[in-house]
C-alpha cells in the first residue's frame, strides 16, 4: 500500500474567493436598494390613491429598503415591515416630488395630482375623412352638417347620452383633400363645439404606421397642415390639446413636435403582448405596461401625458363590450377615466370594413358608461377633463 502522505492543499487565495465576494457584493447592493414602488415617476395620482380633502391629497406611499433602516419620505418617518416601508405624504399642488431618503440613499418620483377626479369618459373616432369628402364634394346636398347621416348619428348620441365626440381626421383621401372643404358650416361647427371637435390624426390612411420613424419636421408639417384647415373651415379657435396619432406610434422627436404645438395628451393602446407594444408611441414595453394600469401617465421628457384606451369599440362583438368594460372597471386605477375609441370606416357600407352592427356597438358602450355614472368630457377641458379649481 502507498504510505506517502498527501501534500496539504494550498490555502484559498483572493482569486479563489472572488466569485463568492462578487456574489456577496451583489446581495449587499440588492439588499441596500431604496426604491419607491408607489408612486413611480410620472404617475398621475387621484383620490383613489389616498384621502382627498379640500386641503390636499393624503398620498399612500410605498417602497422597499433594507430591513431596519430608517426611511423618511418628504420628511415623514415611514413605517417598516421587513424590507417594505409605507407612509402617508401630503400633496397640495398639481405637481409634486415624492422623495424617499435612507442612510444617504435617495429615490424620487415626480407626480401629477388629478385633483377632483371623478368617473368620466370621452368618445373619440379615428381615421375620419370620408364624411368630409361627402360634404366637401357636394355641399349643396347638406344645408346643415347634420343632414349628413354620419354627423346626424353622432348628434343623436349626444342628445341621447350627452356624449362628447372627438373626431381625429386625415388631410386627404382618393380624389379629395381638406383644401376642398368649404367653410359653409362655420357657424354650425362653432355652435356645436361644446360636444363636437376635430383634431389632427395623420396626413392619410396609407401606408400603415406612417409616423413610426417620423422626425420633428414631418409631424410638425402634417399637424400644421391639418390643423390650419380645421381652424379655417370650422372657425373654432383651437381643436383642443388631445389627439391620437395614426396607429399610436411615433418617436419622441415627433411627439415633441406635437407638444410644441399645444398637444398635451395622447391616446394609445398600451397592452403588452409577447413582450412588445406597437401602439404605445415611443415607450418601451415595461413603461407601456405601467401606463395600462394607471388612469394616465406623464412623461417629463416630452411633457406629454398618455391616456390608455379602455376599449376599441369596433373590435369585439356587441355581446363582449360590456364584459370588457367591466373588466377594465375592476381596478380603481382604470375605472374612472374611460376612453372609448372607434374608426370611421366601419360605418361606411361601401367599404370592406363595414360592420352592420357598428351603431349598436356605440350605443352599447355609451349605455354602459352612462348607467355606471361616468360623465362625458373632453380630456382637453381643465386637467384630464376635470375643471381647474
Amino acid at each position: 500500500m502507498n504510505t506517502t502522505r498527501p501534500k496539504p492543499s494550498a490555502p484559498p487565495t483572493v482569486f479563489h474567493r472572488l466569485p463568492l465576494l462578487v456574489f456577496g457584493m451583489f446581495l449587499l447592493s440588492t439588499a441596500s436598494a431604496l426604491e419607491l414602488t408607489f408612486p413611480r415617476d410620472g404617475d398621475v395620482v387621484t383620490r383613489l390613491d389616498g384621502g382627498e380633502t379640500a386641503e390636499g391629497l393624503a398620498l399612500a406611499v410605498q417602497g422597499t429598503a433594507p430591513a431596519g433602516a430608517a426611511v423618511r419620505v418628504n420628511g415623514v418617518a415611514a413605517a417598516r415591515d421587513g424590507e417594505a416601508f409605507s407612509c402617508t405624504v401630503p400633496v397640495t399642488g398639481r405637481r409634486a416630488r415624492i422623495v424617499a431618503e435612507s442612510d444617504g440613499a435617495r429615490a424620487e418620483a415626480r407626480i401629477l395630482w388629478n385633483r377632483g377626479s371623478f368617473k368620466r369618459y370621452r368618445f373619440s373616432v379615428d381615421d375620419n375623412i370620408q364624411f368630409l369628402k361627402d360634404l366637401g364634394m357636394n355641399p349643396k346636398a347638406y344645408p346643415s352638417l347634420f343632414d349628413h347621416w354620419y354627423l346626424a348619428f353622432w348628434r343623436e348620441m349626444h342628445q341621447t347620452y350627452g356624449a362628447k365626440i372627438h373626431l381625429n381626421i386625415y388631410y386627404q383621401t382618393d380624389g379629395f383633400d381638406l383644401s376642398q372643404m368649404p367653410d359653409t358650416w362655420r357657424d354650425e361647427w362653432r355652435a356645436n363645439a361644446d360636444w363636437l371637435r376635430l383634431t389632427f390624426h395623420a396626413l392619410q390612411d396609407k401606408p400603415d404606421r406612417p409616423y413610426r420613424n417620423a422626425g420633428h419636421a414631418q409631424v410638425a408639417h402634417d399637424y400644421d397642415l391639418v390643423t390650419g384647415h380645421i381652424r379655417r373651415f370650422t372657425g373654432q379657435d383651437t381643436p383642443g390639446c388631445t389627439t391620437t396619432v395614426h396607429w399610436a406610434e411615433c418617436p419622441a422627436a415627433g411627439v415633441r413636435a406635437l407638444r410644441d404645438r399645444g398637444i398635451e395628451n395622447l391616446i394609445g393602446i398600451f397592452h403588452v403582448n409577447n413582450g412588445t407594444c406597437t401602439t404605445g408611441y415611443y415607450l418601451p414595453p415595461e413603461q407601456c405596461a405601467r401606463v395600462d394600469t394607471r388612469p394616465a401617465w406623464h412623461d417629463h421628457a416630452t411633457g406629454v401625458t398618455f391616456l390608455p384606451c379602455a376599449l376599441v369599440v369596433n373590435s369585439p362583438p356587441v355581446g363582449e363590450i360590456v364584459p370588457l368594460l367591466e373588466q377594465r372597471a375592476a381596478s380603481p386605477h382604470t375605472s374612472e377615466l374611460v376612453e372609448l375609441l372607434i374608426h370611421e370606416q366601419y360605418f361606411r357600407e361601401e367599404l370592406d370594413l363595414y360592420q352592420p352592427t357598428i351603431k349598436d356597438k356605440v350605443r352599447t358602450a355609451l349605455q354602459w358608461v352612462t348607467e355606471n355614472g361616468h360623465k362625458p368630457v373632453f380630456w382637453s377641458d381643465g386637467f384630464l377633463g376635470v375643471p381647474e379649481p
